[in-house]
């Protein structure tokens, strides 16, 4: 992003420590400025209130953010910040991280009803 190498597993590790974060995966999405810019799919423990059945908040999304900022590195931070109910896997449990990223391009691509 913006000429940083930036991995995924880091910032994974630090949304991770929040308490309401169950689980998450950060992809690198398009961005006709830096190249990419990090994003984040998170999903959230049971029993955390938020909207839509799903959870989440601008407040938490905000505090996410703030988490990597403080934790990890302040140009690291998801850009965005996607809360679903559960990340596509593999018959092992491995994250399909390029299922998130052809998703996205897939949203970024198609253009906005006006």
């Amino acid at each position: 992003m913006a000429g940083y190498r930036i991995g995924p597993f880091e910032i994974e590790s630090v949304l991770a420590q929040h308490p309401a974060v169950a689980e998450c995966s950060v992809i690198g999405a398009p961005d006709d400025v830096r190249g990419e810019v990090i994003e984040a799919y998170v999903v959230l423990r049971d029993g955390v209130d938020g909207v839509g059945g799903i959870g989440g908040s601008p407040e938490l999304a905000t505090e996410l953010q703030q988490l990597v900022k403080t934790r990890y590195a302040a140009h690291a931070y998801p850009r965005t910040i996607h809360f679903i109910d559960a990340l596509p896997k593999t018959p092992s449990g491995k994250t399909q991280r390029y299922l998130l990223r052809n998703r996205r391009r897939a949203e970024l691509s198609t253009p906005e009803p006006r």
